[in-house]
């Protein structure tokens, strides 16, 4: 590990007032406001100009998870109310989309509300489907909670019956509606999020067939948000924190195409960047095994990988990912699932990202950091800007397209 000099966390800090925190989505989506920065202000224009902003040879990189319901609340015979919030499978797989599959039982990591009011025994409910679910604490030692129904369904239909979603906390509202639809994005796909990637929230489908009107390619991958992306920093040197670790899942045309790309390569929102750079030093992993004869355990990429001291060059993102299809030809693998936990902070050098659409974040957050390691200093004229002409924050709030310093 090569030495990293101290990070100060108040160094990416900034004044956010309560109001500037978007509650709900602009209506339509598309005309949230846009803010383009290109080695400064190039252009103030709503979401659904954003075609005419971007190179016909950028691959544009879009997050497909589904917001799961993942709170679920349980009463118990006292009146007590009980929250149980899914983070991470377990059984019978920790392989998200194989769990939302199960059909009898299965067990979840989660965050328990009022916990010290539930001990032993296993609290019930009854659907409007006819089905009843129960769950038991597995231990009080830990948070993985079991559940077990009946009626055959799977747990994702369990959970559309029974559960309620994830709002960000900051957005200190109850949940309506509406929000089963807002908090989504058009192309969601895949089960498993916990937190939207809001980035992708502005897209309709009029915007998407614009860009591919004027040939910018699109590809797709998932990423499962996890309730970590929420988690403050608290450490003074931020290089202490502790980063949370987040599911990834990529399949081999998207990898091909990849490899194959001239251009640009664009990620919509953070969770697709992180997904992307993950990708790039997983395939540095396999080719360095590769080279000394060893086999790569897992596809795990830790916090601070990129700051790792390496044998030799680096190789180029297309030779990373043509390592990746090589691995998983001899392994016959038509899907690569992995787990990141990478940090994303000045001093990194983006190895695949040459621009990111994304949202404007919360002060002191890992993600500021992600784009301050972007823009360097000039993220802090970026967010002045925005705070000084009225652009809406976080996960509701408005868009912008930075590129590369």
């Amino acid at each position: 590990m090569i030495d990293l000099p101290t990070i100060l966390l108040d160094d990416y800090r900034y004044d956010l007032p309560p109001d500037r925190i978007a509650q709900y989505p602009a209506s339509p989506r598309d005309h949230s406001k846009l803010l383009i920065y290109k080695e400064g202000i190039e252009a103030e224009v709503l979401f659904h100009e954003l075609p005419a902003h971007i190179p016909s040879d950028t691959l544009l990189v879009f997050n497909d998870t589904k917001v799961i319901p993942a709170r679920l609340f349980f009463q118990r015979p006292t009146g007590a109310i009980i929250e149980v919030f899914l983070l991470q499978p377990s059984i019978p797989s920790p392989i998200i989309s194989e769990v939302m599959e199960a059909t009898q039982s299965c067990s979840w990591e989660c965050m328990i509300g009022n916990r010290k009011k539930w001990k032993h025994e296993t609290l019930s409910v009854s659907l409007n489907n006819g089905v009843t679910l129960l769950a038991r604490r597995e231990s009080l030692e830990t948070d993985i909670i079991h559940f077990e129904w009946t009626g055959g369904v799977s747990f994702a239909e369990i959970l559309r019956e029974f559960g309620q979603i994830p709002l960000p906390p900051y957005l200190n509202r109850e949940v309506e509606a509406s929000d089963s639809d807002h908090y989504q994005t058009l192309y969601a796909q895949h089960d498993g999020a916990v937190a939207a990637p809001t980035a992708g929230l502005h897209f309709t489908p009029r915007v998407l067939d614009a860009l591919q009107a004027q040939g910018i390619s699109f590809g797709f991958v998932t990423l499962h948000v996890g309730a970590g992306t929420f988690q403050p920093i608290k450490a003074s040197n931020v290089l202490d924190h502790t980063m949370h670790n987040e599911q990834m899942v990529f399949d081999r045309p998207f990898l091909q195409k990849l490899a194959a790309h001239v251009g640009r390569v664009v990620p919509v929102g953070t969770t697709s960047m992180r997904s992307l750079e993950s990708l790039y030093w997983y395939g540095v992993q396999v080719l360095f095994a590769k080279q000394l004869g060893t086999e790569i355990s897992s596809f795990m990429i830790e916090k601070l990988v990129a700051f790792d001291d390496y044998p030799s060059e680096l190789p180029s993102f297309p030779q990373a990912i043509q390592a990746i299809l090589d691995h998983m030809d001899t392994k016959n693998w038509a899907t690569l699932v992995g787990e990141t936990e990478i940090f994303i902070f000045p001093g990194y050098t983006f190895r695949i990202c040459d621009g990111l659409i994304t949202n404007f974040h919360q002060p002191g957050s890992t993600l500021i950091l992600l784009i301050a390691a972007l823009l360097g200093d000039n993220w802090r004229s970026v967010y002045q800007h925005a705070l000084a002409h009225d652009y809406r924050f976080l996960s509701f709030g408005d868009s912008s397209l930075l590129w590369k310093s």
